[in-house]
């Protein structure tokens, strides 16, 4: 089953735990706000398979609830409402 991921950064708190738990899929800016690096936080590149334990980590790790997942690509519209 597809999944994508998505970082809303305007909740990200740059605690580093998404990038701890999956370094492949999430990296962080120059403010320490992470993003995802597969598609430059677009949300519109499927996550491989063998990463997808990782970004389950990831999410449950997250204390904003800032990593976003889904089994289709986000659209604008998903990422503002």
């Amino acid at each position: 089953m597809s999944k994508f991921t998505w970082v809303d950064q305007d909740t990200c708190i740059a605690c580093g735990a998404c990038g701890a738990a999956a370094p492949e899929i999430y990296d962080y800016n120059d403010e320490g706000i992470a993003y995802v690096i597969l598609d430059d936080n677009q949300g519109t590149c499927e996550v491989p398979d063998e990463l997808l334990d990782e970004m389950d980590d990831a999410l449950e790790g997250c204390p904003t609830e800032s990593i976003k997942v889904a089994d289709h690509a986000f659209t604008e519209e998903m990422k503002i409402g």
